[in-house]
């Protein structure tokens, strides 16, 4: 499908993730990933931040407020509680969590995982999968929306991740 994949390697895109036990069949399967560096114990905690903001296109879903730029000190997510905050509301809930290493939520339906991977000391895949059962007309608008959204979240979690590790 178009847009369905982005910064993601066939071995990424093959391995097993959190959001693929919540959802059978999807219509929709989307990958993103980018290489962070940063250990994964400075990336968690922006993956974390997504509870607060959407880190994306803040002009467009979070009605012109900045995503924070500096790391809040927010307990370790839990299952039940809300995903993330998008246009000033609380969206989603948390459906996984495995602390330094996954986070998945639901919004209306989708359901998709942050994955951290770590790959030598310093440096950190950030991977996401989108899965959602749609119709293929829907999914494929779903995915397009999706990638743009989901590339520049990546793209900010990873400069804000390597920003404040070369800062410690």
């Amino acid at each position: 499908m178009i847009g369905d994949r982005w910064g993601v390697s066939d071995s990424e895109i093959m391995r097993r993730y959190p959001c693929d036990d919540f959802l059978a069949s999807p219509a929709l399967e989307a990958w993103r990933g980018v290489s962070v560096q940063a250990p994964s114990e400075a990336v968690w905690p922006w993956v974390t931040q997504v509870r607060l903001a959407p880190y994306s296109y803040d002009w467009i879903d979070n009605l012109g407020r900045r995503s924070p730029r500096e790391l809040v000190d927010l307990p370790e997510p839990h299952v039940g509680e809300r995903f993330t905050t998008a246009c000033g509301r609380r969206l989603g809930r948390i459906v996984s969590v495995d602390p330094g290493k996954e986070l998945t939520g639901t919004i209306r339906g989708a359901v998709m995982s942050y994955v951290l991977v770590a790959e030598g000391h310093d440096t950190t895949r950030l991977l996401f999968k989108l899965v959602m059962q749609t119709s293929r007309g829907v999914a494929l608008g779903l995915s397009i929306g999706d990638l743009i959204m989901a590339r520049r979240q990546l793209l900010n979690l990873k400069l804000l991740a390597e920003r404040h590790h070369t800062h410690l």
